[in-house]
Parts: structure tokens; sequence; C-alpha cells
């Protein structure tokens, strides 16, 4: 057992490999921001502190209906069972859920009142009164006295959380909030800090926005249920999950109740984390709590949870595998009223496709229908993706064909997802005439779809088109250093080494070159078999700037050590050992095999103690190295010792060392050590080998034991797993018992199934037969033996001038025969022992 050329995939993070599926774009996840209140909970946080989050009155809700939002002169018309939203959504402005824009960059000193750069937005013309003109005012008039001075007496609170919620940029946002504070004339309030917490969490800001909470502390603002809501979220999204939960400490310990919204906001936090359990038990809590009614004509009515809530919920379940949770929880919101949105759908089509239940993804789809929710381009986008990994391309054409009827526009994803299709299946024609469509209409191929179709013409066998297509970005000169590696890898998997190097100078010549260029190139040239070219690439890396890691020490060493080259790849252990780069075995084993495979059995040995000293840990393939190659020597001392040091550091025997240690044994005649390592096989749970199994059955045939290796063959048999040796050690036993009756048996079964291939077992057969006396047989059977042209040896002629003998040719004779085969084994010797044989044969017939 010897290492084979086998590159670790971990180290060669490239672009469009066939052996990973794309990221084909963002996750199926809830998108809608309608929200909802919920009322009183008594709430435990999921591995959080209970003593603080125990507790919630109904102080915020009863704040919340009866004070800030009178402010906004919330519209008092119901909205379904939820009159509560639209104040909510009112108070908020959407503060909760807001499209912001990348923020600019902040101006040195005193804003000058130049112009500046208009930037209007049809946004704006949604508002009433004279809001749009201070939005404009704002965009056109950098300083803010001056932009403001038309309006300036007049400002409500409602337009001034408008003009701070507008703002692209949060720079400008926190020059007008305290341009407000500094006027001394206007009402700061709670929602125009949720909106500044807002703005500066997206761009984490996250000392201004700390700055901003301490004053509203000072000023004696309350925040209120959007406020913890808005910093839980901000926090979550940032990758500051710790402190979102911190916010959510301080909620329950001012004891205000999450509502709706800011539960939805903790359960998308969980889920992103991948603990869905904890996002599952949040809810289940928060749920158990009072029930919420809200007056309708005088009557109260139970408050239905809203479509976004349910997205999540059935979004956590799909994801954590959940598909039954998933189905009921749909189930009960189309129970409670609550009409399944776009968004739902695409969220239940993409759990049960990814569970493969294609039946349940088609019912969707009508009931979809029947609920006249249209598809939107996500929909059709996760059925392409769908019927694209279960193989049905017509299904995938006939979607993407429906999407473009619908009037709805393909998308990159749509493309994306289908060029990757069409590739790995080889489809050169339509992907060409899908990237014809994309041209036209001025869509960018992203990097990853690139080298996916370079693959394509590479393993379609088109080596040509394959170049012209990786020249045609290469000479629009945007390649990333990423892409430039993953088209020199999709060359150098497939042998074309030459459109590798071509590809690499290329990369050179942009200088794009990384270590990740450097590694795929040298990979190529392994697979390639030029081991000192792969040398050079590696020792060229230090003058292109770029300093070999841990994968170009490890891949070097390998190519060298499969190429029987291991004294050469010990000058790169040694650097990769200076550079503080070995981490691991893999270095080491790959030498340590090609020293066993070349007999420099000694070599290994000091490696492997080397090994020991720098602490590097062995795993079970060195040692399996190490045990294999003594027991080969049949060296049951050196073995063992592998063996003890194996177990002293934890590691079990796979199927692999038991094997070594059987053959060690039957080579030297151990049958109790061989029984318990075979004992060990086959508790592994996999069925021992044929070799380890035939080993036994040697073991106990020498000993004449017939009944354990019987066991063994019939298991053998049964597993139609027995082979020409399993017969021959089988015959030869009975053989030698005497049981002549089951030998035969054996030997017809031989013959009959043309198994034999090795002169033992066709001198098995015959010397059983000599022994029966079975002329015909005997003859028959060597000129068996002739036609498969295995050489007759000297076993062979004495079993056949046995059978001469008993016919009564004279000794003479049968010894003349013997020198001839000798003198000339090939045609002359074989031919003058058939033509005796022949004619034994004739005289028994006639007689």
């Amino acid at each position: 057992m010897f290492m084979k050329l086998q590159f670790d995939a971990k180290c060669f993070h490239v672009l469009g490999s066939t052996k990973t599926l794309p990221c084909l774009g963002a996750s199926f996840s809830p998108l809608e921001t309608v929200e909802g209140q919920r009322g009183q909970r008594v709430l435990e946080i999921p591995g959080g502190d209970s003593r603080n989050l125990n507790g919630f009155s109904k102080w915020s809700r009863n704040k919340r209906r009866n004070g800030l939002a009178e402010e906004f002169g919330a519209d008092k018309q119901k909205i379904g069972n939820y009159p509560d939203l639209k104040k909510r959504n009112d108070d908020d402005l959407g503060g909760r859920f807001v499209n912001g824009e990348n923020a600019g960059v902040l101006l040195n000193g005193n804003r000058s009142a130049g112009k500046m750069t208009t930037k209007c937005s049809t946004k704006w013309l949604s508002y009433n009164g004279y809001v749009p003109a201070i939005l404009q005012s704002l965009e056109t008039i950098e300083d803010l006295d001056e932009a403001f001075r038309p309006w300036e007496e007049r400002l409500s609170n409602k337009e001034r959380s408008i003009i701070l919620k507008e703002q692209s940029r949060w720079e400008r946002a926190l020059e007008i909030f305290e341009w407000f504070k500094r006027k001394g004339c206007y009402e700061i309030n709670v929602i125009h800090y949720n909106i500044m917490f807002r703005t500066l969490g997206k761009m984490k800001k996250w000392k201004l926005l700390e700055g901003l909470w301490d004053e509203m502390n000072r000023e004696k603002i309350e925040p209120i249920n959007s406020t913890y809501g808005t910093l839980i979220d901000v926090y979550s999204k940032g990758g500051r999950r710790e402190v979102a939960f911190v916010w959510l400490g301080k909620m329950a310990k001012q004891g205000i109740e999450p509502d709706e919204v800011t539960m939805g906001v903790i359960v998308q936090m969980y889920k992103k984390a991948g603990e869905f359990g904890k996002a599952e038990d949040f809810f289940r809590k928060w749920s158990e709590g009072e029930c919420v009614t809200h007056r309708v004509n005088g009557s109260e009515e139970k408050a239905c949870l809203s479509s976004y809530t349910y997205n999540t919920l059935i979004d956590t379940y799909g994801k954590s595998g959940r598909v039954q949770e998933a189905f009921n929880t749909f189930n009960q919101m189309l129970e409670e009223g609550t009409v399944p949105t776009t968004v739902t759908f695409n969220t239940m089509i993409h759990i049960y496709g990814n569970n493969n239940q294609l039946k349940e993804v088609n019912s969707l789809m009508k009931r979809m229908e029947q609920l006249r929710c249209s598809p939107d381009t996500r929909t059709y986008n996760i059925l392409i993706s769908l019927h694209a990994k279960n193989d049905n391309i017509g299904m995938v054409r006939s979607y993407f064909e429906r999407m473009k009827g619908a009037h709805l526009e393909p998308d990159l994803v749509s493309y994306r997802t289908i060029l990757y299709a069409y590739s790995i299946r080889h489809m050169v024609s339509e992907a060409e005439e899908l990237v014809s469509e994309m041209d036209v209409k001025g869509l960018e191929i992203d990097e990853y779809t690139q080298s996916a179709l370079t693959r394509m013409y590479i393993e379609a066998g088109l080596i040509e088109k394959s170049w012209e297509w990786f020249r045609r970005f290469h000479l629009l000169g945007s390649m990333s250093p990423e892409c430039y590696s993953a088209n020199i890898d999709a060359f150098g998997e497939r042998g074309h080494i030459c459109q590798a190097e071509k590809a690499f100078l290329c990369c050179q010549e942009k200088k794009r070159l990384s270590v990740l260029g450097f590694n795929v190139m040298i990979k190529a040239y392994g697979i390639a078999g030029c081991h000192d070219k792969a040398c050079s690439s590696f020792d060229s890396m230090a003058s292109e700037g770029v300093f070999p890691d841990k994968c170009s020490y490890s891949c070097l060493i390998q190519i060298l050590a499969n190429a029987d080259f291991p004294h050469k790849a010990m000058s790169y252990l040694r650097k990769m050992q200076e550079a503080g780069l070995v981490e691991d075995c893999v270095p080491y084993c790959a030498l340590i095999s090609s020293f066993v495979k070349l007999g420099e059995v000694e070599m290994a040995k000091k490696l492997y103690r080397e090994m020991i000293h720098y602490g590097v840990e062995p795993d079970i393939i060195v040692y399996g190295v190490l045990i294999n190659a003594f027991a080969e020597n049949g060296n049951i001392k050196e073995a063992l010792f592998y063996v003890g040091e194996m177990e002293a550091v934890g590691l079990t025997g796979n199927a692999v060392i038991y094997n070594s240690l059987i053959k060690l044994y039957t080579k030297i005649g151990y049958l109790k050590e061989a029984e318990e390592t075979y004992r060990r096989l086959s508790l592994l749970g996999a069925s021992p080998d044929l070799y380890s199994s035939n080993c036994m059955i040697h073991l106990y045939s020498e000993r004449l034991m017939v009944e354990q290796a019987e066991e063994i063959f019939q298991l053998l048999k049964q597993n139609m797993e027995a082979n020409e040796f399993t017969f021959a050690m089988m015959l030869g036993m009975y053989k030698r018992l005497g049981r002549t009756e089951q030998a035969l048996r054996i030997a017809k079964h031989m013959r009959e199934s043309e198994i034999m291939s090795c002169l033992l077992s066709y001198n098995n057969v015959l010397g059983l037969y000599v022994m029966d006396g079975r002329i015909r047989d005997t003859i028959q059977t060597f000129g068996e033996m002739i036609k498969a042209e295995i050489r007759p040896d000297d076993c062979t002629y004495k079993s056949l001038g046995s059978i001469l003998m008993k016919c009564g040719v004279p000794r003479e004779a049968i010894g003349k025969l013997e020198v001839v085969a000798k003198r000339e084994p090939k045609v002359v010797g074989i031919g003058a022992w058939m033509s005796a044989l022949s004619a034994v044969i004739e005289v028994d017939n006639y007689t």
C-alpha cells in the first residue's frame, strides 16, 4: 500500500470546480417587511440569563398605543385584523427596515453653501407637502442653514423623521440630526433616535451609536419596543450577536416585551447563526404567553401573526430540516386567514425541493395559481435550480421560457444556474446560445461561470474554444487572481499543460499572480509528470513576490514522493519546517510511503522518529504504511511495535492494518493471533476482504481444521467472492484428508467456471485426477492448461508420468519424455507428452 498522487482539495479553493456546486445566489429567506404586534409574554432567552429576561410588563404596549404615535397622526383605518400595524409603521417610518445606500466620504471642516450633486429619488414624490422640496434642497445645498431656511420654522416631528430616514449617507444624517439639536427649537424624540440607530448600525459605527444611546438616556428619553428591536437587528446583522443579546437583556430588564417584529428579528438572528433549536425555543416561549386580542367593532378578536413572521418560522424549520413542522406552520397560516405571499410559496418550494419532494412542489405551484399569487423571478430560479439538481434539463428549459412568458426578466442567478447546468453536462451549443443572449442584454458573466465554461470546453474536447473563451476575459483585463487560478487548474487537471502554462503567463503579464496560482500550476506539473518544472515553479515564487504556503509545500512534496524522488522531497520538507508550516503529518506520510515503496525502510523509520520528536502526531495512514511494510518483510517484531505505538495514542486499527497483520501472521504461521485479528476485522462492520479470508482458509487447511475453513469458504461462496485460490486451498485440504468426492466437485467447478489461471491450480487438479486414476480428466485438464498458455513444470510432468505408468508405459520411455521437455520445453517437449497421452487414450478406447 503506497500513497497515490492525491492533492488535498482544501488547498485548492478554485472557482468553477465541478467537485462542488456553486452558490447560485442569495438564500431563499423571507424578505417581507410587514410588521405586527403581540401582547404580553413571559420570556426566557435560550442560552441567556433568565433572571433578567423573564419579566415583561404591559407598559410598553400601552405606552406604544397611547403615546408617541399621536404626533404622526396615525391612520385610524383598520388594516385587516391589525389596526396597530399602520400606527407601528408610521411611528417607525420604515426605521426598522430601511433600504439605504453606501455611505459617502465625510468632508473636513465646515460645509460651504456651494451646490452639491443632485440625486433626486422618485420615492420623495410620494411624500405630501413640502417634504420633497426639502429633500431636494438638502441634496443640492451643502450648508444646512441655507438648505432649511424656507421651512425652518414649520418642520413637524414627522417631517424631521422623514428627512433623517431619507439620507443616503450616514455622515449627512448625523449632521442634520446635530443641526436639529443645536437649533433648540425642535423636539428630539425616540423615533428620531431610532432612525439614527439604524443608520449608524448599518454602517457599523458602533461608538457613535452607543454615544447617542448614552445621550438619549441623559435626556431622559425612554426607549420603546422598536428602539430595542432596531438595536438588536443592527448588531445582529453587523456580526455582533453577543451584543445584540445584551440589548435584549436590557429590554427585558426595563420590562418591555418583544413585539412580533422584534421577535422575528431575534428568530432570524438565531437562524442565521445556524442555531435553529434556539430559534424555535424562543418563538415557542414567546407564543406561550398571554393571548393577544384586538378590539374590532366593539368586540375582541384573536390577532393573527403577520405573513412576515410565518415566513420566518417556515424558513427556520426548513433550514433545520424539519419539513413537517414547516408544512404544519404553512397550514396554520392558511387556517388563521393569513394570506400567503410569493415569499411564502418560494420558501415552501425551496424546502420541498431540497428534500426531493417534487410532488409537493407541483402541488404548491397549483395552490399558488388557485390563490392568484403570481410567481416572481425568485420562484422560477428556485424551480430551475431544483430541476437542474435532479438532472431534468427539459424542465429547466421549460421554466426558463415560462419566466420569460410571464414578462419576468431572468436575472444573473437565472443565467448562472442554467449555464452551470449546461456546462457540467457538456451542452456546448445550448451554453453558447445562452451566453449570446446575455451579451445582447449586456449582462456581465461572473467569474464562476467563466471558469465553469472553460472546464466545459475542455471536457468536451474543444481545447481551442476553451482557450478563446479564456482569452476573451483575459483581454478585458478584469480577471481576478482567483479566476486565473481556476482556469489554470481547469487546463492542468485534464493534462493540457501547454494551455495551463500559457494561462499562467497571462496571469503573470497582468501582475495577478498569487500563491493559489502557483499552487495550481505546481499541481498541473505533477499531474503531467513534469517534476523538474514543478520544482522550478515553486523556486520562482519568491522572485514574483509570492511566498509559498502550506499547500505549496505539501503539493510539491507529494509530487516528488509519488515520483519516487523522496530524497529530493526531503529538502522541501526542511524548508517547510523552517517556515513553520508543518502542522500535520501529511508531508511525512507521503515521504514515509515513498521510502517504503523503494525498500528504504530505515529512512521511513527515521522520519517517524523525527515526527515524534517535533510533536507531529502520526495518523492511522502513517501507521498503516509502516505496519504493512514490516508485514511484507515478515518482521513481526517491528510490525507489532508500530501496532503498540498506534494503540498508545488512542488510535484503533482499520481494515488496511488488520489485513496487513493477518498477512504477517499467515506468513509466520501464527494461527491464534490471526484469528483474533480476523475477529477484530469482522467487528468493523464490513465483511473481511477476500485476501484476509483466503489467509485464514490457508491457515486452517494447513492444520486440517475443516469446520473452520468450510465456514469461511461457504461465506465467500454465498457472497460470490470466492476466487481460484479459495477453491484451490479447499481442494488441497480435501485431497490430503482423502475426501475425494468433495475434492472432485471442487475440481469440476474450477474447470467449468474457467477460473483457473495459474500453474498451482492446474497441478492441484492434475494431482487429484492422477490419485483417483481419472486418465481422461487428467489428459483433458492438461490440454486446457496448454490452451491457456500455462507452461508445465516438473510437478506437472510428475503427475503425467504417473498416469502413463498406470497405463503400462515403461519408466525408460517416461524418462525420455522428461529429458525432451527439459531440452525443448515449449513446442517439442509439450508435443511429445501430448502424443504419448493421446496414444494412451486410443489404447484405452480400443480396450
